[in-house]
């Protein structure tokens, strides 16, 4: 039996480091529209929701072909968490008498994915039979962090410094793609648990917009790859 999977794109209002962030043009559309058109050209995802509490995310949502959940205000705020829009959306679906297997987040401030990006992923997670999975990219660079006396690395010995090649494999979260079991979603109120397995991006799909120089690098990214 094919799985049921929810995909759910939280996209509020009243962004304060960039205005009007989700809708802003990127590429020649709105940036939340890179999201859902890579959501439509999975196969695998079953129902796709934006959940907002904006009308203008939510006109534009409907204009690119997903079905929209309104956000209420008790979880529209600043502080107001990823989980707690799945938790509402799923709830919402529920009501309706559809009830997923898979709750999919797909971040709009990660605009670059490649087109199996989503499938891929979804796939792996079933492969693996894992409970969760989050999109990553590899990690190949050395990072130090402030110590009681000076700094100190975290990922590597300075005195047995490797070659970059030979780093151990480890990965980034980049922000792009998370999924859950729903009975874990549901139990923990996190997006992650159980056993947990990763979605491999490349470099260039794993840029998220959280400020003007961002948004300008994602544009640039998008027309050398249109080009």
């Amino acid at each position: 039996m094919k799985k049921k999977v929810l995909c759910v794109i939280p996209a509020r209002g009243g962004s304060k480091r960039l205005p009007n962030k989700n809708i802003l043009p990127l590429g020649g559309k709105p940036l939340i529209a890179h999201t859902i058109d890579q959501a439509k050209q999975s196969k695998l995802l079953t129902m796709i929701i934006v959940s907002t509490d904006d009308p203008q995310i939510a006109k534009i949502a409907e204009q690119y072909g997903a079905e929209v959940v309104w956000r209420p205000k008790s979880i529209s705020g600043d502080h107001a968490t990823s989980e707690s829009a799945l938790q509402h959306v799923l709830g919402q679906v529920e009501k309706g008498g559809f009830c997923p297997d898979l709750v999919v987040l797909l971040q709009c401030t990660s605009p670059i994915r490649r087109a199996d990006d989503i499938d891929r992923a979804i796939k792996t997670l079933y492969k693996k039979k894992a409970d969760s999975l989050l999109s990553v990219c590899r990690n190949d660079r050395f990072f130090w962090r402030r110590a009681i006396n000076g700094v100190e690395p975290i990922n590597y010995d300075y005195r047995r410094r490797m070659r970059d090649q030979d780093h151990p494999e480890e990965y980034q979260e980049n922000g792009s793609i998370y999924m859950c079991i729903t009975e874990i979603l549901k139990k923990t109120n996190v997006r992650l648990g159980g056993k947990v397995e990763v979605h491999v991006m490349d470099y260039w799909s794993s840029f998220q917009i959280d400020s003007p120089e961002d948004f300008e690098l994602c544009e640039w990214i998008i027309n050398k790859e249109e080009a």
